[in-house]
């Protein structure tokens, strides 16, 4: 049964992401090593424009009602939370690539060391989550309006600048869009409330998004390599950054359209428990993708990263699982007491989950 605090589009909408964040790796990770284009590579280059703004505008939908808290609380949730699950799962992913497998203690302690101020691998979005939610309330604390801030973090994001500091390259590219779901949250509300009874209506203006956001990405000038691509048009600034609000926005129409359906409920759930798959997908990714080139059984590219992207989705659930049902081992997956700054803080809801669930999760 879906929880009262939870809107079931918003998760729906955050297990289409997932899906597209796990996929977007499983087709490069296996690509770098195969060498070769699957078809994985033209989903996920259809998807590039909005692929990871819209894990962050969602994550802002909610912000409007946590952001006045009182710090010490705001900063519990908004803050502290992520960072828990970054440090633990950065010293998890850390201690195994280079403290066992690689077997360079050194290494490891430079890494780990190096994590704090640069996000570590795919752990950078719980690490920016967290750097976002300050900015966002030091902006609030300082009475900077919208249309100061927007225009600004929508100059960042076009100018695309790559210092040393990956922290504050991730920072410019995304911003923006969490901000934009903090200012936009009442409107992107109204026109997923208003499309669900109109589910006509809403596929055909989805069709048109599918269309043209398509011919963009993949007009002239497009390059599909085995890591990563090149867009055509959609790649102009201007454009790429409408593209990726425009994206955003569809998957949350789309996120409600789903959600009307019971057979999509699998969809959902993924979404409500999106932090379990987000922190734990790397390491069964490698190890299968690893075993599967090495057995020769399974070397089509495309075909190689479809399984892959299964076992990524489909291992960290049944870990949880696993976890719920002998009792022990929640913390990976749950933020435990101790990990609390405010002593108002409730306990843990049942299942965690990035990146609006979260903040829906801490409304009471």
């Amino acid at each position: 049964m879906n929880s009262p605090m939870r809107m079931p589009w918003v998760d729906t909408a955050k297990g289409l992401s997932i899906v597209l964040v796990v996929m977007m790796y499983a087709a490069y990770n296996t690509g770098e090593y195969t060498g070769g284009v699957g078809f994985l590579h033209y989903v996920i280059g259809f998807a590039t424009p909005f692929r990871m703004p819209e894990f962050f505008l969602i994550s802002g939908l909610f912000l409007s009602q946590v952001i006045d808290r009182p710090w010490r609380r705001y900063i519990d949730r908004r803050v502290v939370h992520y960072l828990y699950f970054y440090v633990l799962w950065a010293i998890i992913s850390i201690g195994l690539k280079i403290g066992i497998f690689s077997r360079d203690p050194g290494g490891m302690l430079h890494d780990l060391a190096m994590a704090v101020v640069q996000p570590y691998g795919v752990l950078w979005f719980i690490y920016m989550l967290a750097v976002f939610g300050l900015a966002a309330k030091l902006f609030r604390q300082f009475r900077v309006p919208a249309w100061i801030v927007i225009p600004i973090a929508a100059a960042l994001q076009m100018w695309a600048p790559r210092p040393d500091s990956y922290a504050v390259e991730q920072f410019a590219a995304y911003f923006v869009f969490f901000y934009v779901g903090f200012v936009m949250a009442p409107l992107v509300f109204r026109l997923v409330e208003w499309t669900q009874p109109r589910p006509m209506l809403a596929a055909a203006g989805l069709l048109v998004w599918a269309v043209v956001n398509g011919l963009l990405v993949y007009s002239p000038g497009y390059a599909m390599q085995p890591v990563g691509m090149q867009m055509g048009l959609a790649a102009w600034p201007p454009l790429h950054l409408t593209l990726a609000v425009a994206g955003a926005v569809a998957l949350c129409v789309l996120g409600g359209l789903l959600s009307t359906f019971a057979s999509m409920e699998w969809l959902r759930w993924l979404g409500e428990h999106s932090l379990v798959v987000y922190v734990a997908f790397t390491i069964p990714m490698s190890l299968f993708r690893g075993a599967a080139l090495a057995s020769g059984l399974l070397t089509d590219t495309g075909l190689l990263s479809l399984a892959v992207l299964l076992v990524s989705i489909i291992s960290p659930v049944v870990l949880y699982l696993i976890i719920q049902r002998v009792g022990f081992g929640m913390f990976l997956f749950e933020r435990p007491a101790w990990a609390h700054i405010d002593n108002s803080a409730p306990q843990a809801a049942p299942s965690a989950a990035l990146p609006a669930a979260a903040a829906q999760s801490s409304r009471t």
